[in-house]
C-alpha cells in the first residue's frame, strides 16, 4: 500500500465513525460507541504487515482494526444498528463484533481480555503449524491488568507468535496514564517478560507498519511475542457521551493539528491534495451508501432470542 491508499482507509474509518456517531445522535444506534478517531494509522499501519489467515483481536475501541481487516462496510453498520447482520446478527453491535471470515477474532469489551483470547490464537497457530501470527490492540491502561500480564508471560514461555500492540493514546479512560505507572514507556516491562519492546510514532503509518511488520516476522520464525507501543492522541471522548472536563483547555485542538489525515494534508502538494480530496468524495459517497443499504437489513426474528446461548 502506498500513501493515497492508506490515506482512502483512514479516511474511510474516519468517516464511518463520524456517519455513526450521527446515526447514534438519530436514535438508530443503541448502547454506547467507543471511537478511535486520530488513532486510525494504527490499524491501517499494523494490519499492512499482515496476511490472510493471521489472526487480529481488538479492545470495544476497534472499528479501525475491523475496516483494516477488511470487514464488509454494510455489515459493519448494520450489526452497529442491531439489524441482522450477516457479522453476527445483530447481537454484538459496537464492543463485541467479530468476523472469522476476515481472522478477525474480534472485539471485547472488558479491557485487557482480547490479550489471552489473542494469546490462544497464537497457540493454536503454533501447534497447527499454520504459519499465522496473532495481533491484539489494547489501550495503555490495559497494560495494569492482570490477566495482560499472565498472557504475555504465557506467550514469552512458549514462543508464541503473539504481536501486542499498545495503543498509548495517553488517557485510560479519565485519567492520564503518566498518573497511573512510574515507568517513562510502557515498553520498558517487555524486559520482565523476555521479550522485545518498542515505541513507535502511532499517528504514521508507515513507522507502524515497519515495527509491526518487525514483531510479525520475528513471531512469524518462531522467536516468540513482542511489545509495540503506539503514541498517540484521542481526538473525541473514552465513550459517546463522554464530556471530557478532564482534559485541559487546548489540549485537543493541539491534538488535531498533529493526527494522521491532517499530516498527510500538510505534507501534500497540490497534486497529491487534489487527489486526496477526490479520495474524500469517494469515501463520503461510500459510506452513505452502507448506511442505506445497511437500513435496508431487517432486524432478527424475534423468534431466534434463544440462538447461540448456551446454559
Amino acid at each position: 500500500m502506498g500513501l493515497p491508499d492508506d490515506y482512502r482507509l483512514m479516511a474511510r474509518i474516519r468517516r464511518f465513525e463520524e456517519r455513526l456517531t450521527a446515526l447514534k445522535d438519530d436514535g438508530e444506534i443503541p448502547g454506547s460507541i467507543h471511537l478511535c478517531n486520530g488513532q486510525e494509522a494504527i490499524p491501517v499501519g499494523a494490519c499492512r504487515a499482515l496476511r490472510d489467515g493471521d489472526y487480529v483481536t481488538a479492545t470495544y475501541r476497534g472499528h479501525g482494526w475491523a475496516l483494516s481487516r477488511g470487514v464488509d462496510l454494510v455489515g459493519l453498520f448494520a450489526e452497529m444498528m442491531g439489524r441482522d447482520s450477516a457479522l453476527c446478527g445483530g447481537r454484538a453491535a459496537s464492543p463485541y463484533l467479530s468476523d472469522p471470515a476476515r481472522w478477525f477474532v474480534g472485539e471485547n469489551s472488558i479491557v485487557g481480555a482480547g490479550v489471552p483470547v489473542a494469546a490462544g490464537a497464537a497457540l493454536t497457530a503454533q501447534r497447527t503449524g499454520s504459519g499465522a501470527v496473532s495481533v491484539v490492540s489494547i489501550g495503555d491502561g490495559a497494560m495494569n491488568q492482570g490477566n495482560v500480564h499472565e498472557a504475555i508471560n504465557l506467550a514469552a514461555v512458549l514462543d508464541l507468535p503473539l504481536v501486542l500492540v499498545v495503543e498509548n493514546n495517553v488517557y485510560s479512560e479519565m485519567s492520564r496514564i503518566e498518573d497511573m505507572v512510574r515507568v517513562r514507556q510502557l515498553t520498558e516491562r517487555a524486559a520482565g517478560y523476555g521479550v522485545p519492546g518498542r515505541v513507535v510514532d502511532g499517528n504514521d503509518p508507515d513507522a507502524v507498519a515497519e515495527a509491526v511488520g518487525e514483531a510479525v516476522a520475528r513471531a512469524r520464525e518462531g522467536s516468540g511475542p513482542s511489545i509495540v507501543e503506539a503514541m498517540t492522541e484521542r481526538l473525541v471522548g473514552h465513550y459517546s457521551g463522554d464530556a471530557q472536563h478532564y482534559r485541559p483547555a487546548g489540549e485537543i485542538a493541539a491534538a488535531r493539528e498533529r493526527e494522521p489525515l491532517v499530516r498527510i494534508r500538510r505534507a501534500a502538494d497540490a497534486a497529491l491534495a487534489e487527489q486526496l480530496d477526490a479520495i474524500d468524495a469517494e469515501v463520503a459517497a461510500e459510506v452513505e451508501a452502507a448506511v442505506t443499504a445497511a437500513r435496508a437489513v431487517p432486524f432478527p426474528d424475534p423468534a431466534t432470542v434463544k440462538e447461540h446461548v448456551h446454559v
